[in-house]
């Protein structure tokens, strides 16, 4: 220990701080401790930190922080060898060997958050956008660390840091004091760790308003003597009352933080004077109802000011603060303000998730206890908030029942942080950067290695996208593993939706083009034509002629005035056959040209009738088919006598299911068709809002098979119901 001793005195480090980087440590501890402490003087000898920093002093200032916080040996090592890896080959299995797997986990994954430096440099530098992500990066830095102590070893170089730009104006000082601002003081503040929170945020202040600072100090220097007299007899008095009332409390004055005054004197408009916590006192009370009794004691010795009381012990801070807070009118007219809390309370709002940190010395592990553990489980969802700490209390009740770990974050190469669902894949990452990036994915690296597309991404990683100029999705993406994301998934779905549309498009496009030549009308209006049609646009016309619901005799009739009654019925898009079909029988008739309705699609042994068409023959519909009831009524002269002739033969007919939309239901259905022996001509599906419609069109020998059909598909999984065209 000598040449450790030696060293440390050189970095200007004396007995009394060695002395308090070993309190609480066992034996076994303080001896670890020399160990590294030794090994950092030989690595550190001479070297210095970016800013300039000799790095020794600040690997000590770092584990004394962290020895005040009282948190255990395997972090203090860590905060003495945080540098380690900059020197030491296999730093990893050097420092496991030397100080076991705990102390160089931590070394490795601090050495791993000094990868997010030139994200926080950039949310620091003023870039609306990046400025924004202060938040996420907040977030990322508590993701990426699975041992909450790296998180705090972190806070720890930073007011380090700060301290040293103290004694040294250097020009980087200014943006790391923004940068630790808008990153590191609010990170503390979501921890509890108020020492630190406090410390950050007034030597940030200091760097980047001086003049402000100075005053504010100034003005709180000046009345220094005043405030202390008036906290003196303050606090004689309040024990003397609490005496009186049976309560052994603390009282004393509390510490001014400059940068929460000008806070306030920001944010309310107020004056100095007018600070409630310029004059401040804190009570300590041995338990919980003792709060309240103090609190009244308070009350009855000074006027309380209105709307400046808050109970934080009924309703907790997000972050679990427990305290009563009010502010009074003192009798010489100024204010007061007052904090009450127990000592528990007091351990968590000085040192948050430090104050909960239970270990027992086995060797060099850290045992984690029941209480540590179900601590540790709440400040996991700390990556799900989404916005700034509330006092609500229906808003922490929602908080605590948030899942844990349910987002990451990665990175783009430019050094944008994304925040995805646990599990999502590069697809899902392509897909929230653009639906175009997405859409024309067809690679992916991560960290600079080429990975398949459905690899499960981590924490911290950076994500390129290699994309093709052309091209879409495939249907491969729509099996499990591909996307996690909901919306990255429906957005695959529209796409595959809006070819299909685009094929029907130029289906119905060629048919109404195809209908005007014959007709000589190539140079017709086609947006007056859509509109005599009764459609909105050319689209919608183009899309009905596509599903047949427009034929060459409704365009014919919209383009020559025909008059409507001596129309026949919808036209129906079959192949012309040249001959008759020989299923079917037409009474009194023999060889006449005949074709089976595509709006009703009869097959044996459904009740039939014929329908005689201008040109095109007979038209064979089901009874009970609403077209041809239509065209009977106008034309009753056209309607004749059919019937099924030859049993054997293959009918077309339209299957409609409807079901809870998941993954697989259209495969699913289609293996049962399968098994069955049914031939699929055509398949049209529509998914809105977790419903899925289906339109099947199938070919069967008859109405039997339909039946025995329609009775398996509705024993599919989320099938709700299924009929006849």
């Amino acid at each position: 220990m000598v040449s450790v001793v030696h060293a440390l005195s050189g970095a200007g480090i004396d007995d009394e701080a060695l002395r308090r980087l070993e309190i609480g440590l066992t034996e076994a501890g303080r001896k670890a401790l020399e160990r590294g402490l030794d090994l950092a003087a030989g690595l550190y000898a001479g070297k210095h930190l970016g800013t300039g920093e000799d790095i020794l002093p600040h690997a000590v200032g770092m584990a004394l922080q962290l020895s005040a916080l009282n948190l255990d040996v395997d972090a203090r090592l860590a905060a003495v060898l945080f540098a380690a890896h900059d020197f030491l080959a296999e730093g990893d299995d050097k420092l496991t060997a030397q100080f076991g797997a705990p102390v160089a986990v931590l070394v490795s994954n601090l050495h791993r958050l000094k990868g997010l430096r030139p994200l926080t440099e950039a949310a620091a530098k003023g870039a609306a956008e990046a400025r924004a992500q202060a938040e996420i990066l907040r977030k990322m830095l508590l993701a990426m660390a699975d041992d909450l102590r790296v998180v705090l070893l972190r806070l720890a170089s930073r007011t380090q840091t700060l301290r040293w730009f103290t004694d040294h104006d250097t020009a980087e000082r200014r943006d790391l004091a923004t940068e630790s601002l808008e990153i590191y003081a609010p990170l503390a503040n979501r921890l509890g760790v108020w020492q630190m929170k406090w410390e950050i945020e007034d030597l940030s202040f200091r760097f980047i308003e001086p003049a402000t600072y100075k005053r504010i100090a100034k003005m709180l220097d000046e009345r220094r003597v005043e405030r202390e007299s008036f906290i003196d007899v303050a606090v004689a008095r309040l024990k003397s009352e609490m005496l009186t009332a049976g309560v052994a409390a603390e009282v004393y004055g509390r510490p001014k933080h400059i940068y929460s005054i000008w806070n306030k004197m920001r944010a309310k408009d107020l004056d100095f004077l007018e600070v409630y916590d310029v004059r401040a006192l804190r009570i300590i009370v041995p338990e919980l109802k003792d709060c309240y009794t103090a609190l009244g004691l308070v009350h009855a010795l000074w006027q309380p000011i209105h709307g400046e009381f808050d109970d934080y012990i009924s309703h907790p801070k997000g972050n679990f603060y427990r305290s009563l807070h009010t502010a009074v009118m003192a009798e010489d007219g100024r204010s007061l303000e007052v904090q009450i809390r127990t000592p528990e309370m007091h351990r968590h709002a000085e040192l948050g998730v430090a104050a909960h940190w239970r270990y027992k010395e086995a060797g060099s592990s850290a045992v984690a206890s029941s209480a540590y553990d179900e601590k540790i489980a709440w400040l996991r969802q700390l990556l799900s908030w989404r916005d700034e700490v509330t006092d609500s209390a229906a808003w922490v009740e929602q908080f605590k029942r948030a899942s844990l770990d349910d987002t990451i974050y990665v990175m783009t190469p430019q050094g944008r942080v994304i925040d995805l669902p646990q599990g999502s894949t590069p697809l899902d990452f392509a897909f929230r950067l653009h639906t175009d990036i997405g859409s024309r994915c067809r690679g992916a690296k991560v960290d600079g290695h080429l990975v398949p597309l459905n690899t499960p991404l981590a924490n911290g990683q950076r994500i390129e996208i290699v994309t093709a100029k052309t091209g879409g999705p495939s249907r491969d993406w729509l099996t499990p593993g591909y996307l996690m994301s909901p919306r990255a998934r429906q957005k695959v779905k529209a796409w595959f939706a809006g070819q299909q549309e685009q094929e029907m498009l130029a289906q119905g496009r060629a048919f109404v083009a195809k209908e005007l030549q014959r007709d000589g009308q190539t140079q017709a209006n086609l947006d007056d034509l859509a509109h005599k049609l009764g459609f909105k646009n050319t689209d919608a016309m183009y899309l009905a002629a596509a599903r047949g619901e427009v034929g060459p005799r409704a365009i014919l009739v919209a383009l020559r005035g025909v008059p409507e009654e001596t129309q026949a019925e919808p036209e129906i898009h079959t192949k012309r056959s040249k001959a008759s079909d020989s299923r079917i029988l037409i009474v009194g008739v023999d060889k006449l040209l005949t074709q089976l309705g595509r709006c009703c699609k009869p097959v044996p042994p459904d009740a039939i009738a014929g329908f005689v068409t201008r040109g095109r023959g007979v038209s064979v519909h089901r009874l009970d088919c609403a077209n041809f009831r239509n065209m009977a009524a106008r034309n009753p002269e056209r309607v004749t006598d059919a019937q099924w002739g030859a049993k054997e033969g293959i009918y077309p007919t339209d299957l409609l299911v409807e079901a809870s939309d998941r993954q697989g239901l259209l495969r699913d259905i289609s293996d049962v068709l399968s098994k069955e022996k049914i031939n699929v001509t055509a398949v049209k599906t529509l998914s809105k809002s977790g419903v899925a419609r289906m339109a099947f069109t199938i070919e069967l020998a008859n109405a039997e098979q339909l039946k025995r059909v329609i009775a398996l598909v509705g024993e599919v999984v989320g099938v709700a119901s299924v009929r006849r065209g």
